[in-house]
């Protein structure tokens, strides 16, 4: 292992196909929009990592490094996303619920961070709620790193593909996810005014 800290892993509850990283303290990214890598975005000054299933449980395990180690082999997608973590916690969380019995990632204190997700069996279920057994897993790793552009490394599930043809969350179309004329987009509209306090 490179200079690694705990390791750790844990069942992680999804919710409208994500689940995220968060910093208690603040923001840790300015938005992107997940049709740039089909795995991670930011959105209200979190990382969000991108599900197959709608709602359910997905594996994830985290391993925070010192130094930027190699993408690890056998999984699916891949991709790259920079952080800054105000408090020295980074924390993998579900939308609304406390974070993950999980190690930080946030290994080396206030400092801004690299983070590469990768994501094995999106494919095995898609928009499916909770099921008997659990067919996602993901593997976080992090380390200290300057800010760079968001990077896709490995691209080979019909799911993420599926995530990158959406059109960006600033182009106006119709029946987007995220329009508020939309199931989808009235739901998660409501879970981020209800993350930041706004229950009107």
């Amino acid at each position: 292992m490179n200079g690694s800290a705990r390791i750790g892993a844990a069942l992680v509850d999804v919710e409208y196909h994500l689940f995220q990283i968060r910093d208690p303290q603040g923001p840790v990214a300015d938005d992107l929009d997940a049709s740039r890598s089909g795995l991670v975005s930011a959105d209200g000054g979190g990382i969000e990592v991108t599900t197959g299933i709608h709602t359910g449980g997905v594996h994830v395990t985290v391993e925070p490094h010192s130094q930027r180690p190699d993408p690890a082999p056998g999984w699916e997608e891949i991709a790259e996303i920079s952080c800054h973590s105000p408090s020295g916690e980074l924390l993998v969380t579900s939308f609304m619920d406390d974070p993950a019995d999980l190690p930080s990632l946030a290994s080396q204190g206030p400092v801004p961070y690299r983070l590469r997700v990768h994501a094995r069996g999106r494919d095995s279920a898609v928009d499916q709620t909770p099921m008997d057994e659990v067919v996602e897993s993901y593997l976080i790793q992090s380390w200290p790193a300057a800010h760079q552009d968001a990077l896709l490394l490995k691209a080979t599930d019909a799911y993420g593909a599926q995530v990158r043809a959406q059109p960006a969350d600033d182009t106006i179309v119709i029946d987007h996810e995220d329009s508020l004329d939309t199931q989808t987009g009235r739901e998660r509209d409501i879970l981020h005014r209800a993350e930041r306090g706004d229950y009107s």
